[in-house]
């Protein structure tokens, strides 16, 4: 089931219910779940403005400022799950990965469109889901068992029974490995253009689509898997119903209106006074930036998106900088600035107990499906808290992320053992297993103390 919110449904999504929602998977960090919650209402308050001055509200971006691990990127992911908004996460160090051409800056907004253009696509093509299934069982039908020409009644009524049989068959998945022969269209190749910025790309600006529209289609006979001509046949019979105009108009629509656009280690191209040579190459980053941030409109593959009411959020540590070093343009485009605090051992414990979809119960489910099942007793997340906790003051800080070294470590034995099928030990591994203090200990304690091993496997 789709979990991602549709426009329509945003209408109770107040600020207190974002926060809410937040909390629910990230722990602590008010300040800057209050500035999103905020941010993201304020876009739904301006699409109910009435008047001329809807187009003059601009979006509030956001710079989140704090250490690696400490929720910047869950909390602008989480954010464009509850908004069901398109949602596109930019690494801003990618635009200068080959010098400072690196990669097209206006890139990240026609990733932005095609992030739109999916989520779409995937709630039109719910409204024909139905309708599509029915055409693409009758397909399949008709290669398994080829209409009669000119039969009379007799052979007519035993060719229905035949039919219905099969019918029962394929719903019932018993033919699903069974090779048959279809027709199918055989996809264009894109265009490439070579030299482009960032490398040999696709040409993004609709010429490489229409140069492969004028390409004659063509089909071809298959040989696959009905599973693999079940899936073949439903794309057709999809591209049938969908109007991708429609498609399309929409997507941009939503992407202008509601489309977020995060870019992470946006530190990582300011520059500090009194420097030269790289930082001149991301210097040239920030004002290449600067207009898409400010409002521009760039040329997309589905039409032309204004970039004027996106939601930019940016992130970074800025520990060898600060938000200051950017150019003051780029600065003032960011007008709300939040800092994350670093985790504190009592804030591992509650990122371990308390998010609906915590590590603890990931591996749980994962152990489930082997059908082991993997309990947590007293004192094993404030001992695995205090671990991790101890391993980012001796070591670098990455914050939570030390949590999913450790519980690898702790696990690695049972995740290798299952399914039960006999263990190096010589016995079958066991299907419950109960994880305490003591038991953490025992596992880690001389990874833990061994600084070398320590730092290379935690």
């Amino acid at each position: 089931m789709n979990s991602v919110r549709t426009q329509e449904e945003q209408v109770d999504l107040t600020p207190r219910g974002i926060v809410a929602e937040l909390d629910r998977y990230i722990v602590g960090q008010d300040a800057a779940k209050r500035a999103v919650a905020i941010a993201m209402r304020n876009r739904w308050r301006r699409l109910r403005v009435m008047t001329e001055m809807r187009d003059e509200i601009i979006p509030s971006n956001i710079i989140l400022i704090g250490p690696t691990g400490v929720g910047k990127t869950e909390i602008a992911r989480r954010l464009a799950r509850l908004a069901g908004a398109p949602f596109v996460k930019v690494e801003a160090t990618k635009f200068t990965e080959r010098g400072y051409v690196g990669r097209d800056v206006e890139s990240m907004v026609r990733d932005l469109a095609e992030a739109a253009v999916k989520m779409v696509r995937e709630e039109m093509a719910a409204g024909v889901a139905a309708e599509v299934q029915r055409a693409v069982e009758e397909r399949l039908l008709d290669v398994l068992l080829p209409p009669l020409k000119e039969p009379d009644a007799e052979r007519q009524e035993r060719f229905q029974r035949s039919r219905e049989t099969i019918r029962t068959q394929l719903r019932a998945g018993e033919l699903e490995a069974r090779n048959v022969s279809i027709r199918a269209r055989v996809q264009p190749r894109g265009i490439q253009i070579f030299g482009a910025p960032g490398g040999d790309e696709l040409l993004e600006s609709g010429l490489g689509d229409a140069l492969k529209g004028l390409m004659p289609k063509r089909e071809r006979e298959r040989n696959v898997p009905l599973s693999e001509a079940r899936r073949i046949l439903h794309e057709e019979e999809l591209d049938r119903r969908l109007d991708e105009d429609r498609v399309a108009g929409e997507a941009i629509a939503r992407a202008e209106a509601a489309g977020i656009i995060f870019l992470d280690e946006i530190d990582k191209i300011a520059t500090r006074q009194e420097t030269h040579g790289a930082d001149v190459s991301r210097e040239g980053v920030q004002r290449d930036l600067l207009p898409v941030v400010e409002g521009s409109t760039v040329q997309t593959k589905y039409g032309p998106l204004r970039t004027d009411h996106v939601l930019f959020i940016a992130a970074g540590a800025f520990h060898m900088s600060k938000p200051s070093d950017l150019i003051p343009e780029l600065q003032g485009r960011f007008p709300i600035r939040v800092e994350l605090g670093a985790l504190r051992e009592e804030d591992l414990v509650r990122i371990l107990r308390e998010p609906a979809s915590s590590l603890p119960r990931q591996y749980q489910a994962l152990l489930e499906t082997e059908g082991c099942t993997l309990e947590f007793g007293d004192g094993a997340f404030e001992e695995l808290a205090h671990i991790a906790a101890e391993l980012n003051q001796r070591q670098e800080n990455i914050g939570a992320r030390r949590l999913h070294t450790i519980l690898s470590s702790l696990l690695d034995d049972m995740l290798f053992e299952l399914p039960p099928e006999g263990s190096e030990t010589g016995g079958p591994p066991p299907t419950h297993v109960h994880v305490d203090r003591a038991f953490v200990r025992q596992k880690l304690e001389a990874l833990v103390e061994d600084p070398d091993l320590s730092r290379y496997i935690l």
